[in-house]
């Protein structure tokens, strides 16, 4: 079950705990909430708040130290009223260590750490105008958010401090029944290091829901980034590697079978290859594979995720949510040369107001024939009403070949954390 070098420190947890209490108790007096709502709307607009404490703990086999980080993200914007189908967003939002600062950020130079991709940094998260006066269609420019479907291929990553967002325009409309099409271009990323990428990169997903098992999704990406070398203290970048072209369809559906006990499927697959300036030369396939069952709340998948490798390529989701899948002790967050097979099993619950997550993987080459490793996953969170949060997330990987691709290590990660949201 990995390694423990070093207990998870007692005064990190109590001041999780303190600052647990002190987000629970406003949940006793729904009066102070509704107050705080009503003095966030201003001007006809709203203020968002969105404040998160996080305790985050990194034991690396390959690395002589362990990384520890207590951080508080803070994030507030304003919404503007709509006006003649007009309306305005702006969003600030930093991160700041404020106890623990033994980790390898990407900006500092503590490579004898873990990294956690959580640099102290502050900046416009987003900026953007929307116009919604054109029938059932909706047109956004700026920095903004950008979510397709399950994360996969575009996503925020919503789970580091820092989001990620996109400079882009996205036009939706759902003019033709039972179906919503998305289409943008985006010119630069701002990752969740705090980093801006240049590219020029159209989009498009197309959602049907008219089927009787399920919603249909076609997407396609074409990433075409800039030619650049980002130099960092402790990495570099090569950005071009990541140009791809990718289309790909997905189905995804749930099927009552009694009033408590429904069915869960989805498949997807998708074809990649290179594009633009990318130097390398390869096409490549994603599969995906689940099914499941829903039992009174309770509900088991087992899933088959496979994204293939060609002339020493894997396939590549560079916009994805990418802590969402294969593992959340991050091992993946590039896929080896030789491609990644993930075949896992999921439990997910709610007890006595506890929303509880385990998860098991299997991890091997696209083959088959090449055992990575396996891990471990548990995730535990309390919600109290709309607007706090307690959370506590376990990752242990265990490596069964440190051989097969640069970083395949046992590492073993703990989070504590502690939400509020207006």
């Amino acid at each position: 079950m990995g390694i423990i070098r070093q207990p998870l420190s007692s005064g990190s947890l109590a001041r999780l705990l303190m600052l647990g209490l002190g987000t629970a108790s406003p949940v006793f007096a729904e009066g102070i909430n509704e107050n705080i709502e009503k003095a966030l709307n201003v001007g006809g607009g709203k203020i968002n708040i969105d404040i998160r404490y996080r305790f985050e703990y990194v034991d690396q086999a390959n690395l002589p130290e362990i990384a520890k980080a207590d951080m508080i993200r803070a994030r507030i914007g304003y919404l503007t009223p709509e006006f003649h189908g007009l309306k305005a967003f702006a969003e600030y939002e930093g991160n700041q260590d404020i106890f623990s600062n033994e980790y390898n950020s990407t900006w500092n130079n503590k490579t004898r750490h873990p990294v956690i991709a959580d640099p102290q940094k502050n900046e416009v998260n987003q900026l953007w105008l929307s116009y919604s006066g054109l029938p059932q269609t909706n047109i956004k420019v700026g920095r903004q958010r950008i979510i397709f479907d399950n994360h996969r291929f575009i996503g925020n990553v919503i789970w580091r401090q820092l989001e990620q967002t996109y400079d882009a325009v996205a036009i939706t409309n759902a003019s033709l029944p039972d179906t919503t099409i998305t289409a943008g271009y985006i010119w630069k990323v701002q990752d969740v290091t705090s980093r801006t990428i240049g590219m020029n990169s159209p989009i498009f997903n197309i959602a049907y829901t008219g089927l009787p098992w399920g919603k249909l999704v076609v997407h396609g990406e074409w990433l075409d980034y800039d030619n650049q070398h980002e130099s960092f203290p402790t990495r570099t970048f090569n950005t071009l590697t990541n140009s791809t072209q990718t289309v790909g369809a997905r189905f995804d559906g749930a099927t009552p079978i009694t009033d408590k006990i429904k069915a869960l499927y989805t498949a997807e697959y998708a074809w990649q290859e290179d594009y633009a300036e990318n130097p390398k030369d390869f096409k490549v396939d994603y599969w995906l594979a689940e099914g499941g069952i829903d039992l009174w709340g309770f509900v088991f998948k087992g899933s088959f995720e496979e994204l293939g490798s060609d002339n020493g390529q894997g396939f590549r989701t560079p916009l994805a949510t990418l802590h969402a899948f294969q593992g959340w002790a991050d091992k993946f967050l590039v896929t080896p040369p030789d491609g990644v097979r993930d075949v896992y099993g999921t439990f997910k619950t709610s007890l006595y107001g506890l929303d509880l997550w385990f998860v098991y993987h299997d991890f091997r080459d696209d083959t088959g024939s090449i055992r990575y490793g396996e891990e471990f996953d548990v995730q535990v969170e309390k919600k109290f009403g709309k607007h706090y949060s307690l959370l506590f997330k376990f990752a242990d990987y265990n490596s069964s070949n440190p051989r097969a691709f640069a970083g395949n290590v046992d590492t073993q990660k703990w989070w504590l954390q502690a939400g509020i949201s207006f």
